[in-house]
C-alpha cells in the first residue's frame, strides 16, 4: 500500500500544482470548456495517463465543466500518486 501524505507534504506539493484545491481528502479542480464535445474530448485525453498510472480520477461531467477528483481509495487520503497523475492532468489543459 501507498504511504498517505501528512499535512506538510501536502501543502507542499499542492503548491506545486496551483490550480488544484485541496478539500478533505481529495485533490480537485474543476475546468469549463466551450461546449460538451470540448469537454468530453478532454475526459478522454485523460485515459492514457490514468491507465498508464494504474490510477483513476473520479469524473463529473456537467456539459461543459469537467471535475476531476483524485484520492488514494485503498490508502484512505492522499498520496504521492495523487500529486503525480495531478501533475500529468496539469499539462493537457
Amino acid at each position: 500500500m501507498v504511504a498517505l501524505l501528512n499535512s506538510s507534504q501536502i501543502q507542499e506539493l499542492s503548491s506545486q500544482i496551483p490550480d488544484w484545491k485541496v478539500e478533505g481528502k481529495h485533490l480537485k479542480i474543476v475546468k469549463t470548456f466551450k461546449d460538451f464535445i470540448e469537454a468530453i474530448a478532454f475526459v478522454n485525453k485523460l485515459v492514457e495517463p490514468a491507465e498508464t498510472a494504474g490510477h483513476h480520477p473520479d469524473l463529473e461531467i456537467s456539459y461543459n465543466k469537467v471535475t476531476i477528483s483524485l484520492t488514494s481509495h485503498d490508502a484512505g487520503g492522499l498520496t504521492e500518486k495523487d500529486f503525480a497523475l495531478a501533475r500529468q492532468i496539469s499539462t493537457l489543459l
